[in-house]
């Protein structure tokens, strides 16, 4: 900012450039100009990432005027103080109210920018912010209805949004909008014992409260579920359904049974949360998804270790497979990863001692590559080594989809280092003298390097490492770790929430959800807040060893004995898609040669796996092998050697006591 002060002719004067610089003077002030302007009107406030509509002077009218929803728009301008403040603000309250966009959308527009000088001056547009309400069906060319309040709070905004809409009549209101007056006793009344379709929720309330409205429209993307609301001053209507105090939501169910939610806190957000998170109640999905049949979904209170262990079985025997030999940063890579899973994995005895056999081995060697197929032996414990072993038994439980296409493997990685960030926060010697002590970031960087590195999906690599960019180095503490590998978790769920990857049945939310941590949530002034100190308490606990079940693992462990031939084994391909998110199937070119790609079949199943063919060997590997002719070559030189050394050495002999007759 630069400050002036009056001051007399004779001053001023004294600050004029001389007439020799004058022109000069006037052409670095014109450059200086150019640039700030050029920076101003590069510096947008709103960008194609936050849930507004950016809108122009080409795209004003043709979308709002005769549009099927309610407008409301922001006339702002890029180089205005109060409006670059205040957009956090209307960025948070667009992404609040994304739910309803069928009723009412929220955009923006630069009064800024060039192009757009002329529609703001025909829209009328003096001051900035303005702040303008658009009806819906409006074929009239009206320019909106401004609003002239103080009071810009986002829940102020938020309920001027929903009085706007109820002030809409019959014939212009919004198409995808659900009735927001309050509904009739009889119409309740009439649901007890009813069977239907969908779920029934009804949101008893005050008649100046604006939560049963809000979720109203938060539900209206969601399929399965009908929201109502009726007022407290019905006291008949409150004592047949039993309800004491309020706001309550009374839900009925499909099959006409019908009861009171116990809803921890009686906020917009935590009713919105219970009821998106019914059975079968889903947002639409932009195609038809393929069910499993199996639908015995196991509690999200717990982690699975047949989770953890599937996903290491598919990282170590397949993932890992694409690579053929592993040297330079690719080997670092892997001995890194290597020894944090040994030292932090809160695994069983016999999955333990195989992280460690392998790092031990990783260790002891000197070389500067390593075939795949060595790393692989030893994983499979080709040696037999007692209590050595990993299944090759695919079993996702909390990790498993709707779909064989959904979830699974990129859940389990995901999962897997959230465990490995909480086992680094809760035994800080776990990784001493490993080169990793007293560093708080070593999971994180041990799983961005990994995912950069050998993760299949490479567009998830580019957006991890992006994050990691961001703010990584931030990172002063093991606690501050836990929090980041949360927070960039629920970044993805955000960007690729209704999505094609995303599974019906568990739709990408906020997590933990209300029903795993209501003390995790918090309002503030009308907008959901976490509270990470207990978020840290609630991670701490899910992700600790105490909370991982054993339920579904394998307990097929082979007994210790002599190496025996190779026999085929199919190892199942995991599912997988993209949250970390994309097809992740070896390319064929980079399969080692003893594997090849089939279908396997199976309980109704297709599944797509990795085949290992039987090979000669008697147990022996590709190196043992290998070896083995080295030997067989040499000893066969020196054999040779030995006879034509003996041979020669007789000739000698002979010529040296030979006595000729006379």
């Amino acid at each position: 900012l630069i400050r002036s002060n009056t001051c007399g002719a004779s001053n001023c004067m004294a600050f004029l450039p001389s007439p020799p610089m004058a022109v000069s003077f006037r052409l670095k002030i014109a450059i200086l100009l150019g640039l700030l302007f050029g920076q101003a009107q590069s510096a947008r406030l709103y960008t194609e990432e936050d849930p507004v509509v950016i809108l122009s002077s080409d795209s004003l009218k043709q979308t709002v005027f005769n549009s099927s929803s309610a407008w409301l728009l922001q006339f702002y301008s890029s180089w205005c103080g109060h409006c670059i403040q205040y957009s956090p603000t209307w960025k948070a309250l667009a992404g609040d109210v994304k739910d309803w966009e069928q009723a009412i959308r929220v955009g923006v527009l630069d009064c800024a920018h060039e192009k757009n000088f002329d529609i703001c001056k025909e829209f009328g547009i003096h001051f900035y912010p303005t702040f303008r309400y658009f009806k819906a069906h409006d074929n009239t060319n009206d320019y909106g209805k401004t609003y002239h309040g103080a009071d810009r709070e986002l829940q102020t905004v938020r309920q001027l949004m929903v009085n706007f809409l109820q002030n809409h009549t019959k014939q212009d209101w919004p198409v995808g909008c659900p009735p927001l007056d309050p509904a009739r006793p009889e119409d309740i009344l009439s649901l007890m014992g009813k069977k239907t379709e969908f779920y029934t929720a009804v949101i008893v309330e005050d008649k100046d409260s604006y939560i049963g409205r809000e979720v109203i429209l938060d539900l209206m993307p969601y399929e399965g579920l009908a929201v109502k609301r009726t007022l407290s001053s019905d006291k008949l209507l409150m004592e047949e359904l039993g309800i004491t105090s309020v706001p309550s939501v009374y839900l009925f169910h499909p099959n006409g049974t019908h009861t009171i939610m116990n809803v921890q806190k009686r906020l917009r957000f935590f009713f919105s949360s219970f009821l998106k998170l019914l059975p079968g109640n889903s947002p639409p999905r932009p195609c038809s998804v393929l069910s499993l049949g199996r639908m015995d979904w196991e509690p999200r209170s717990k982690v699975y270790m047949a989770d953890l262990e599937s996903g290491l079985h598919y990282l170590l025997r397949v993932e890992l497979a694409t690579h053929k030999t592993l040297e330079g940063e690719e080997l670092k890579t892997f001995k890194d990863f290597v020894t944090v899973v040994a030292k932090l994995f809160p695994g069983r005895q016999s999955v333990v001692k195989l992280l460690e056999t392998l790092l031990e081995w990783l260790v002891s060697l000197p070389l500067e590559k390593i075939p795949y197929d060595a790393i692989l032996d030893l994983v499979n414990n080709k040696m037999r080594i007692s209590g050595l072993y990993l299944s090759e038994q695919v079993q996702w439980v909390g990790c498993q989809g709707s779909s064989v296409a959904l979830r699974g493997y990129p859940c389990s990685l995901w999962t897997l280092f959230h465990v490995l960030t909480v086992q680094a926060a809760n035994r800080p010697d776990a990784l001493a003298n490993t080169g990793f002590e007293d560093d708080p970031l070593a999971v994180l960087q041990t799983m961005r390097h990994y995912i950069g590195t050998f993760f299949g999906c490479q567009e998830c690599g580019k957006h991890f490492e992006e994050m990691a960019q961001e703010s990584l180095n931030q990172i002063k503490t093991v606690d501050e770790a836990v929090l980041w590998l949360w927070r960039k978790h629920n970044q993805v769920n955000a960007r690729l929430a209704g999505s094609m990857s995303e599974d019906p049945m568990f739709p990408k939310t906020q997590w933990p959800t209300p029903d795993l941590c209501h003390t995790c949530h918090e309002e503030q002034e009308g907008l959901h807040v976490w509270n990470e100190q207990m978020v840290l308490a609630f991670l701490k606990q899910h992700y600790s060893a105490s909370n991982i079940s054993p339920k579904y693992s394998s307990n097929s462990q082979p007994d210790p004995g002599p190496p025996a031939p190779d026999k085929p084994k199919a190892i199942t391909k995991p599912n997988n898609n993209g949250h970390l998110n994309q097809n992740l199937k070896p390319s064929p070119d980079n399969i080692p040669k003893h594997q090849k790609r089939t279908d396997i079949s199976g309980a109704g199943e297709k599944h797509i796996g990795v085949q290992i063919e039987a090979r000669p060997g008697m147990g022996f590997s590709s190196l043992d092998m290998s070896l083995c002719v080295l030997l067989y070559a040499f000893s066969c030189v020196f054999l040779m050697f030995m006879f034509f050394f003996f041979r020669f050495r007789s000739k000698r002999w002979k010529a040296r006591n030979y006595r000729p007759y006379v």
